[in-house]
C-alpha cells in the first residue's frame, strides 16, 4: 500500500467542529465526511432514517472489509458562557483543539480519514460507517445502517470504533467489550384520598418503596471474566402530589442496570416484573414495568486483530494498551451483529465537559496509529481472522 492521504486531520476536524450538529441535527457535518471521502475514491451511500444522516462509505475489492465506525453528532454546550473559547469555532490555542466534539468524537473520524493510503490490495476493502444518531436516541443512526447493511449482504469483516477510550494517556486503554443497559419505569397505581381516611385510599408511594428497597438490595452477580459486577441505579423517583393532605394516585422511578454477560436484557426483564407481582400481592392497585433494553452485553476475545491493534498502539506510542470493558454503551452494541469490534480513540477526560479539548499532537498520533492498524492488516493474511 501506498503512503498515507494528504489530508490534515487536525485541520478536517476543525472542518466539523465548526458545524454545531447537536443530535438530530446535522448542519453540514456529514457533507464534510462525504466530500472527503469521496476525493479519497469511497463510494458513499447518504442513508436518512426519520431525521437522521448517516453515511456508508466503501473503497476496494471484495476481500477482507475493515470498517472504522463514528459519529458526527455532539451533546449540547450547556452554558456557552462558561466556555473559555466558542464551542463551535474549533480554536487553536496553547497546543491543544477547543470545541464541541474534539474528544467525542470528531477528531477520531478525521485521524481515520487522514490515515487512509492512497491506494489498497486488490482483495482488501475499506470502509466507514458514520452516523448522526450516537449521543441521541441510538434508534435511526448505527442500529438502523445496520439493519441495512444485512439487507444489502454487506459483509464487514472487523470494524474499529473511534470513541475516546483512553483513559489518562493516549494508547493506554482498547475496549474490547461493554455491559449491556436497561432501562425501566417502575410505576405503581393506587387510589387517591384525604390521609385522615386511608382506608379509602390506596398509597402506591410504600408499595414502590418496598420495591425499590428489594430490588437495590439485589446482588445481580459477583462479575463476569473479563467483568466487573452488574449493577442497578435508582435513577429517578416521581409522585407529583401538590398537595399536603392527599394520598397519591401514583407513584414512579426510573431504575437502569448495567449487566455483563452474565445476564441477558429479557431476562432481567422478568426478573423485574417478578419482583413487579410480589410488591403487587395485596395492594388495592397494580404495579407495571416498561422496560427498553438498549444493548445487550458483549465481549471481542483477544484475537489477531485484537493483538493488531494493540501492536499498531505500542509500536507507535509505546504504551501497552490494557484490555478493558469499563464505561458506558457505544454503538458497537450494534456493530457487533456484524462482526468483531473494538473500540480505540483519544483520552476522554474533557469529553461532554465545558471547554471540551484535545492535544493537537494527540490527534496526529491517532492518525499514525491508525495509519498503522490500516496497514497491518492487509499487510498481515492472519490479522483479520
Amino acid at each position: 500500500m501506498s503512503a498515507p492521504s494528504s489530508i490534515d486531520p487536525v485541520e478536517l476536524a476543525r472542518d466539523l467542529i465548526r458545524r454545531p450538529s447537536v443530535t438530530p441535527a446535522d448542519e453540514g457535518a456529514m457533507d464534510i465526511v462525504q466530500s472527503a471521502l469521496e476525493g479519497l475514491g469511497f463510494h458513499c451511500r447518504r442513508l436518512r432514517f426519520g431525521e437522521i444522516e448517516n453515511l456508508y462509505a466503501r473503497r476496494g475489492g471484495a476481500g477482507r472489509n475493515l470498517c472504522f465506525a463514528g459519529h458526527t453528532d455532539v451533546v449540547p454546550v450547556g452554558d456557552s458562557a462558561a466556555w473559555s473559547r466558542p464551542p463551535f469555532a474549533a480554536e487553536l490555542a496553547e497546543a491543544l483543539l477547543w470545541g464541541r466534539g474534539a474528544v467525542d468524537m470528531k477528531s477520531a473520524i478525521a485521524a481515520f480519514i487522514a490515515a487512509i493510503p492512497a491506494t489498497l490490495p486488490e482483495d482488501g476493502a475499506l470502509s466507514l460507517l458514520i452516523t448522526g444518531d450516537e449521543e441521541g436516541q441510538a434508534r435511526d443512526g448505527t442500529r438502523a445502517v445496520v439493519e441495512w447493511l444485512k439487507a444489502q449482504g454487506e459483509r464487514i469483516d472487523h470494524c474499529l470504533v473511534g470513541e475516546p477510550t483512553s483513559a489518562a494517556r493516549l494508547g493506554d486503554m482498547i475496549k474490547i467489550g461493554r455491559r449491556g443497559s436497561l432501562n425501566a419505569w417502575l410505576t405503581v397505581e393506587g387510589v387517591q384520598g384525604h390521609v385522615a381516611y386511608p382506608d379509602r385510599a390506596a398509597n402506591p408511594a410504600p408499595v414502590l418503596v418496598r420495591l425499590l428497597q428489594a430490588l437495590d438490595s439485589h446482588r445481580l452477580d459477583e462479575g463476569y471474566p473479563e467483568f466487573q459486577p452488574s449493577n442497578l441505579e435508582i435513577t429517578e423517583m416521581e409522585i407529583g402530589n401538590p398537595a399536603q393532605n392527599i394520598i397519591p394516585a401514583r407513584a414512579r422511578a426510573r431504575i437502569n442496570i448495567r449487566f455483563n454477560p452474565a445476564h441477558k436484557g429479557a431476562e432481567l426483564v422478568r426478573w423485574l416484573e417478578a419482583e413487579a407481582r410480589r410488591a403487587n400481592a395485596g395492594f388495592r392497585g397494580t404495579v407495571s414495568v416498561d422496560a427498553a433494553i438498549s444493548g445487550e452485553a458483549f465481549l471481542t476475545p483477544p484475537d489477531p486483530f485484537v493483538a493488531l491493534c494493540a501492536e499498531a498502539i505500542e509500536g507507535e506510542l509505546g504504551v501497552q494498551p490494557v484490555l478493558s470493558t469499563t464505561g458506558g454503551t457505544s454503538d458497537a452494541r450494534f456493530i457487533r451483529d456484524l462482526c468483531p469490534v473494538i473500540e480505540f480513540g483519544l483520552v476522554g477526560t474533557t469529553m461532554h465537559q465545558v471547554d471540551e479539548r484535545v492535544p493537537v499532537e494527540e490527534v496526529r498520533a491517532l492518525s499514525r496509529v491508525y495509519g498503522r492498524i490500516i496497514a497491518g492488516y492487509f499487510a498481515r493474511p492472519g490479522s483479520g481472522a
